[in-house]
């Protein structure tokens, strides 16, 4: 039975996305998966990740978006380069982030996974205030979905090898580990049992 508990994060900005929907009732949430975004690619800032997941992004403003702007696609949370946080959709339900995929033999990785986006890129090394809040979020939703270890956060890259590339090279995979390690530490006064 799927008991919707409607999981919007306090002390963020909400900007609910018409692109979600139910997960499957049988649906347990264990992944959490990294993935950046940028656009136009390899520009920050504006409102066009906003734009796109809102669907109401304009083809005529960049050559790029024509190719983009009809995707109907989302995420759970975006980091922004200065470290705000936006929620687009709400934690238990399914967000359009991960597209075909596949993790540990179990495909549609959308049914029960999180996905967080970065704005930047694969060769632009990340902010701290981006892994700062990287780590504080995944703390609150390990809180909350306990059974998404150490060994089921993960890059786009990991779930579809070949077609996606993020968070990329230059994103810190040990740091935030360690970060995280140190939120979850100060959070909870003891760490968390893996």
């Amino acid at each position: 039975m799927n008991t919707r508990r409607d999981l919007w994060l306090p002390g963020i900005e909400h900007m609910p996305s018409p692109n979600a929907d139910e997960r499957p009732p049988d649906a347990d949430i264990d992944l959490l998966v990294i993935h950046n975004i940028s656009l136009p690619p390899g520009q920050f800032g504006g409102g066009f990740i906003n734009d796109l997941f809102l669907n109401r992004l304009d083809p005529a403003t960049h050559p790029y978006f024509s190719d983009i702007a009809h995707l109907h696609v989302s995420a759970h949370l975006l980091i922004r380069r200065d470290g705000q946080v936006i929620q687009f959709v709400a934690l238990d339900q399914r967000a359009w982030h991960a597209g075909q995929s596949v993790f540990c033999g179990r495909e549609r990785c959308n049914d029960f996974s999180i996905g967080i986006e970065l704005e930047g890129s694969d060769d632009i090394p990340f902010s701290e205030s981006q892994y700062r809040e990287l780590a504080r979020l995944t703390a609150q939703i390990r809180t909350l979905f306990p059974k998404i270890g150490d060994d089921r956060i993960v890059g786009h890259s990991d779930i579809a090898p070949g077609r996606k590339t993020d968070p990329g090279p230059c994103f810190d995979w040990r740091g935030f580990r360690e970060r995280l390690a140190r939120t979850e530490q100060t959070e909870t006064g003891s760490g968390r049992l893996a």
